[in-house]
């Protein structure tokens, strides 16, 4: 699997994901200002809402434009000149029911899904605990996932 494919099709998500926020922010925003939004007596919290949901729908949007941001600039590792998992790395780790589970350890966005080559790609992050796991893994290490009753460890196939 292609990783510069793999981080093309999460940056497009990320900023389809940065236009739907910041769109939804801007209408939010639209709402906490709009003549509608005037309390009419001191109980009347509707215009405090709106402002709280504008508010939290900006700070996703800019978490989200820091993300495509990073995203980037990110620098990819030669699969050449390190075979330790970082971050940037695309991981091919054994799956449980025959076919391989793909990660892609990425600076932010965890939990992202991408489909490349018929393959379901999982963007996780240093700092989450399965990130930790396969962080400064070499092709054959066997590692434990985290959240899955599995069983037993998994093997890691390949680091790109």
């Amino acid at each position: 699997m292609n990783k510069k494919t793999v981080l093309d099709l999460i940056l497009t998500q990320l900023r389809a994901n940065l236009a739907l926020q910041t769109q939804a922010a801007l209408l939010s925003r639209d709402e906490a200002i709009s003549e509608e939004s005037r309390p009419e007596n001191k109980y009347d919290m509707h215009s405090q809402e709106a402002a709280y949901l504008a508010e939290g729908q900006a700070r996703h949007a800019a978490e989200t434009s820091a993300a495509v941001a990073q995203f980037e600039s990110l620098l990819l590792p030669e699969a050449a000149t390190s075979d330790r998992a970082m971050v940037g790395s695309l991981l091919e780790v054994a799956g449980t029911k025959g076919g391989p589970v793909w990660y892609f350890l990425g600076p932010r966005a965890g939990g992202l899904e991408v489909t490349a080559e018929g393959q379901t790609v999982l963007v996780v992050t240093p700092t989450s605990p399965l990130g930790r796991e396969l962080l400064g893994k070499t092709t054959g290490a066997t590692v434990r996932l985290p959240g899955r009753n599995t069983g037993g460890p998994h093997r890691i196939v390949s680091v790109y």
